[in-house]
């Protein structure tokens, strides 16, 4: 691992892709620097285009970065990229594999180009640890999306690298698929495997991650333990069901937002720094409203990446 026993080093990363005919160059990367700390579980989010697949790119070895440097597990990955793609194993968003390859050859295949010798291959432990031993010999085109996702992680720990990234692993599965993902990766996790993370499901990394980073237009904008990131959040959002059709939701400067939601319901939001629920209520009540029904919830993490986002785009 790096000196300052991170899995991941990541300094003053630049990516900058050349323009298309007079277009100009294009920034993916600006310069971005964190740590990925041994054992957890990281979250790497960002919209669409932010530049996460670009950052996994370059740690696989598949895009070539314009500055800056990556450490892997110790490993410089200009000065000694061999050692730095023994310990690190990448799933991709892309289902990768020989369809007419069975599911053991797949494995024995990927061992082989890592040098591994055929008595300490992992293979049939490997297809017993992703619940795909009784498709041993099947071709891995008849196997389910969910058995496929399954055998690329299997494939990505052929040579047992102490970390694995996984980029966007529940794109496009159904949720019973999730979990078992999930439920797998724990377990990686739990025996020692650092794990990094995309996801566009918010509430999975909220789950998940023990700290999270979110990039955005290549640059970094957070990086702070899950529970730090979503407890930056100061709001509140209280619903309420009237007894009568709303035609406008209240309105007070003590409320941060007012919405109507539905014929009978409004949605206030608040500082709860500043104001209580009992507060707000309160307020709502002296502008003629009668309440039958309140729920309230705290801001998640879903809140926090739309804010900080939004937030930087707005001053992108």
């Amino acid at each position: 691992m790096s000196d300052n026993g991170a899995a991941i080093s990541i300094r003053d990363l630049v990516k900058e892709y050349a323009g298309q005919g007079e277009a100009p160059p294009k920034l993916a990367l600006k310069g971005i620097s964190f740590d990925v700390p041994q054992g957890g579980i990281f979250g790497l989010l960002g919209p669409n285009g932010a530049g996460k697949s670009t950052l996994i790119n370059i740690m696989a070895g598949l895009v070539m970065k314009t500055s800056g440097g990556i450490e892997i597990w110790g490993h410089d990955i200009d000065r000694d990229m061999r050692n730095a793609k023994l310990n690190i194993g990448i799933v991709p968003q892309e289902i990768v594999f020989d369809p007419f390859f069975t599911p053991f050859e797949v494995l024995e295949n990927q061992g082989g180009m890592y040098g591994i010798a055929k008595h300490l291959r992992r293979s049939e432990e490997l297809l017993r640890a992703v619940h795909l031993s009784d498709k041993r010999d099947a071709y891995s085109r008849t196997l389910s999306g969910g058995m496929k996702r399954r055998l690329l992680i299997a494939k990505a720990m052929v040579h047992s690298p102490p970390i694995l990234v996984l980029d966007e692993p529940t794109a496009g599965v159904d949720v019973e698929l999730r979990r078992q993902l999930w439920e797998l990766v724990g377990d990686l996790n739990s025996e020692g495997v650092t794990v990094v993370l995309t996801t566009h499901y918010l509430e999975e990394a909220e789950q998940l991650c023990d700290r999270i980073a979110i990039i955005n237009h290549g640059e970094l904008i957070a990086n702070k333990p899950t529970r730090e990131l979503v407890g930056m959040m100061g709001e509140k959002i209280v619903a309420i069901t009237v007894e009568r059709d709303v035609t406008a939701p209240p309105v007070s400067e003590s409320f941060l937002k007012s919405e109507k939601t539905g014929e009978r319901t409004i949605e206030v939001t608040y500082d709860k720094s500043r104001v209580t629920a009992g507060q707000v209520l309160g307020l709502v009540r002296d502008q003629g409203f009668v309440i039958e029904d309140v729920t309230t919830r705290e801001a998640d993490l879903e809140d926090v990446f739309v804010q900080l986002t939004s937030g930087a785009a707005a001053t992108a």
